[in-house]
């Protein structure tokens, strides 16, 4: 295959492929030779010799003082005024090779000598870049199977518009590096992982600024998966991890897909079974090119039996002391179990959730049930819950069906009318959906998430009544410096690209959440069916379940309609133009809760704050005025789930 470009200039060209192996190479003196300067292996304690003063525009002053060769003899002992002169007549040299990489061609470049300062003087050096050299065009050109099989079409377009991204945008060595890593790794990520890089070009036109890109990309024979080889499993079945692989699309004879392997290591590892794993699909196994490669996933497995003791505390709920008990293999069943007590000084819970293990299908059966007693102002719930369904979860999407038993008493210590008998329970079938778009986890910066859960059932007691309950949930998060496409843009592909650039202006972010019941106004519907808001996670400003239906007695009870909207600024926070792991945040809430869709009065919460992305996930620090209660409020909150 024959390269060509309408303006080719050899002899930059030439310049342009020195410079690149002259980057590529470790900084490093040549062979002492005659008249040669030797250089000393830690002169940074020495004395200064000389000065250097350079004066170039600031974003290229900062990277020509780091990386000019001038540097290296700065604190020299022994460097003498004959031996300087020699390297200030190489400097220019050297100054324009680094700003080669930089896509400046045609500089000025004065480089002198004055008295004064140091032992030696000082160097004056004056640059003046010229114009910008701009990628003018990039191409890539295709070699192997992926240039005739019709079922790559779509990943060859993939690759062309990566490497299309850098049309326009100035031309650095960096950039011309990651553009061949980028196009390189999305050929690799699917069907062909033994993608080899044949041939790549920077033609560079001096005379019209202007870069040509050229890449040629061996894609080799594509690699199919064969079978599932589980390294490290003793105390637990490996066929759920053989079964977790082939659920996330390896399946014998199906394509490569790294995206696949990840989605298959992160299921293996929320089973729970294990304390680390890692997948790979061993090229080397497979023997023959067209022969399927195995997939290796090494395990190293968690404890049987474990108990965890905690303390901890909320802005919600103040101190917290919690006590945990997990059993990864009941006898008999072979189920999972986790148990849990925990208690705070508004809500205490003992819960136990059992979890069978993974099906053919992708489903597993669970149940669960759980004691809770909780507290907000005059009233005291305490409630029964169980529950029996079956759930099917992946990185993307997750469903369950279940049916639920709900049975609460609610005493009121101020109004004996506002308590009930406990007679107040229900039994109810179920259905919950949620979708999942997000870019990154847990640091989402662009997509969407929606959820929601449909349920039927009927009161019990004496008179029963039908009702049907809903939630939905919605996040979004927005930047806004690339556009709305950026809502959708991991919704509808799942290229393995690199993550886009932080974006200096943030992002948006968008939450809202509703819930309905719906039954006859005599019916006695367990409190716990019903709806309270306020608190770290759904209005700031307010306290946990502050926001409910007014009662005479100054409280609120829960009621059967509630909406929540939440809108939120978050802004990167940069520092020696670096950006940092934290954030600010302007935001303001709203929720409403009441039994009746036309009294519509909402809790507003306006603020600031702070995010640090740590890593266990985003730690939030917010300061709200809730805007009835006329008061600030601190709210913490770690994590991210959806």
């Amino acid at each position: 295959m024959t390269l060509t470009s309408r303006r080719r200039v050899a002899s930059t060209r030439l310049f342009c492929l020195l410079s690149l192996l002259f980057l590529g190479m470790p900084l490093q003196a040549a062979e002492p030779g005659p008249g040669s300067v030797p250089e000393a292996s830690d002169t940074s304690a020495a004395p200064e010799r000389f000065a250097i003063t350079l004066q170039a525009p600031g974003d290229l002053q900062a990277f020509l003082l780091r990386h000019i060769e001038l540097q290296r003899y700065r604190h020299l002992p022994d460097l003498d005024s004959g031996e300087l002169d020699r390297l200030l007549i190489a400097a220019p040299d050297n100054l324009r090779q680094l700003l080669g990489t930089q896509g400046f061609f045609s500089p000025e470049v004065t480089v002198t000598r004055q008295p004064g300062g140091p032992a030696l003087g000082e160097v004056l050096i004056r640059i003046e870049p010229g114009p910008a050299t701009q990628v003018a065009s990039s191409a890539v050109y295709f070699s192997g199977d992926i240039a005739r099989h019709a079922a790559a079409e779509e990943q060859r377009e993939a690759v062309r518009r990566r490497s299309q991204q850098a049309v326009g945008q100035p031309f650095s060595q960096a950039a011309w590096d990651r553009t061949k890593s980028d196009t390189l790794r999305l050929l690799t990520a699917e069907r062909y992982p033994r993608a080899r890089i044949a041939n790549s070009l920077s033609d560079i036109d001096a005379t019209g600024h202007a870069a040509h890109w050229h890449i040629e990309l061996d894609s080799g024979a594509p690699v199919r998966i064969g079978e599932v080889r589980v390294d490290g499993a003793e105390r637990y079945d490996p066929r759920t991890v053989e079964r977790l692989v082939r659920l996330a699309g390896l399946r014998p004879g199906a394509d490569y897909s790294l995206s696949r392997l990840q989605d298959a290591q992160q299921h293996i590892a929320d089973t729970g079974y294990y304390s680390s794993v890692f997948a790979y699909v061993d090229l080397d196994a497979a023997g023959e090119a067209d022969a399927p490669a195995p997939v290796v996933v090494q395990v190293r497995e968690a404890p049987l039996k474990k108990v965890v003791l905690g303390i901890g505390g909320s802005t919600n709920n103040g101190p917290r002391l919690s006590a945990e008990h997990q059993h990864l293999r009941m006898p008999f069943l072979g189920w999972q179990a986790r148990s849990k007590l925990q208690l705070e000084r508004h809500d205490q819970l003992l819960s136990t959730d059992w979890s069978a293990p993974v099906e053919d299908d992708g489903w597993h059966w669970l149940t669960g049930g759980r004691l809770a007693r909780q507290t907000d102002g005059d009233n005291t719930v305490s409630s029964l819950r169980l529950s029996l369904g079956k759930a099917q979860n992946s990185p993307r999407m997750d469903r369950r069906y279940f049916v639920q038993y709900d049975r609460a008493r609610t005493v009121n210590t101020a109004l004996a009318s506002l308590s009930s008998d406990g007679n107040e329970a229900a039994v109810s079938v179920n259905y919950g959906w949620t979708w999942r778009r997000f870019d990154q986890l847990p640091f989402p910066q662009s997509g969407y998430g929606l959820g929601l859960t449909l349920g039927a059932g009927t009161t019990l007691g004496s008179e029963r009544k039908p009702f049907l309950s809903t939630q939905a949930r919605w996040l979004g998060y927005w930047p806004l410096d690339r556009g709305l496409g950026a809502w959708t843009a991991t919704a509808e592909t799942r290229e393995p690209t690199t993550a886009p650039p932080p974006s200096r202006l943030g992002r948006l972010a968008l939450r809202l959440q509703g819930g309905a019941l719906l039954a006859d106004s005599t019916a006695r519907i367990p409190d716990t069916q019903l709806f309270l808001t306020g608190g770290d996670n759904t209005v700031r400003g307010y306290g946990l379940r502050d926001i409910g239906v007014p009662q005479a007695d100054g409280s609120v009870a829960p009621g059967r309609y509630m909406a929540v909207a939440s809108f939120e600024w978050q802004r990167p926070i940069w520092r020696g133009g670096v950006r940092t792991d934290w954030e600010s945040v302007l935001f303001a809430d709203a929720g409403i809760v009441t039994n009746q869709p036309s009294h519509t009065s909402p809790k507003v919460g306006v603020g600031a704050g702070l995010r640090y992305n740590s890593p266990v996930g985003p730690l939030q620090l917010d300061l709200a005025y809730g805007l009835g209660p006329k008061r600030l409020r601190v709210h913490l909150n770690v994590g991210f789930s959806f």
